[in-house]
């Protein structure tokens, strides 16, 4: 993400609202701009528009961090999220076990899985994914068992983490909500980090999927470091400096 959209953020964050002029001046540059950056960051879901300016987002609450329901999630950047649920989609081979995240970029993961595949087992801890893969008859569905919680359709402790430590996966793709060279991945919510980073012990490889919109952004719960991801598949959209900066640590990214 660009400096000057996290300037942004930041001041958002620390104000609560903001106007075009306001941003106009703090940053130097010309109310066109401010209000094209103020478009991304709605594209993104990041922010409210407002008249004259932005607020925070209209957004959820669980267990003390603000979050977005699914169906809020996959109406933000669709046309990325489906490119790079299409490029990971296109990994599986027949025969292997794949651990599939929750999330709206791993529902497109799900709606992208060739019918033509043989001997595949998904295991997930997303129902929504589960009932898109219903239609696959040449697929077995694992649903990890847990407690629902209702914002992702998906199932964390207790009790979400039994099945997971007897199953091993060959591939494992995973949602975030951020990835930086600083932080490796992270991920808002406490109780769905805690079933990542049991997926990532697992796998033997490890893709995580992440729209342009995450890279460089810190999120409060750890995941995973970045020596242990396979590749980050992301969007054409990315900024190159990030691209950069986290090739220059070792990641191997693809951007689709």
């Amino acid at each position: 993400m660009e400096t000057r959209l996290k300037v942004i953020l930041s001041e958002i964050e620390r104000r609560d609202s903001v106007t075009v002029n306001e941003l106009s001046n703090l940053l130097g540059v010309s109310a066109v701009t401010i209000r094209s950056d103020l478009e991304e960051l709605s594209r993104m879901g990041r922010i409210h528009r407002t008249r004259g300016g932005a607020t925070r987002p209209l957004l959820e609450r669980f267990d003390g961090n603000f979050e977005l329901p699914l169906e809020e999630t996959r109406r933000q950047l669709p046309r990325e999220k489906r490119r790079i649920g299409q490029a990971a989609a296109a990994l599986i081979q027949d025969g292997e076990t794949v651990f599939l995240d929750v999330g709206s970029t791993a529902t497109e993961v799900a709606r992208h899985i060739s019918p033509a595949l043989q001997g595949v087992t998904v295991v997930t801890n997303s129902l929504n994914i589960a009932l898109e893969l219903e239609a696959l008859p040449n697929l077995t569905i694992i649903v990890t068992g847990g407690t629902l919680r209702r914002l992702q359709h998906s199932l964390v402790n207790p009790l979400g983490l039994e099945l997971l430590r007897d199953v091993h996966a060959d591939r494992l793709f995973l949602g975030c909500n951020g990835v930086s060279v600083q932080a490796g991945v992270t991920n808002r919510n406490l109780p769905e980090a805690e079933i990542k980073r049991q997926m990532v012990t697992n796998s033997r490889e490890v893709y995580v999927l992440a729209d342009h919109s995450k890279l460089g952004v810190t999120s409060s719960a750890a995941i995973a470091p970045l020596d242990r991801v396979t590749r980050l598949i992301t969007d054409r959209a990315a900024n190159p400096q990030e691209i950069g900066c986290l090739e220059a640590a070792g990641l191997d990214v693809l951007c689709v």
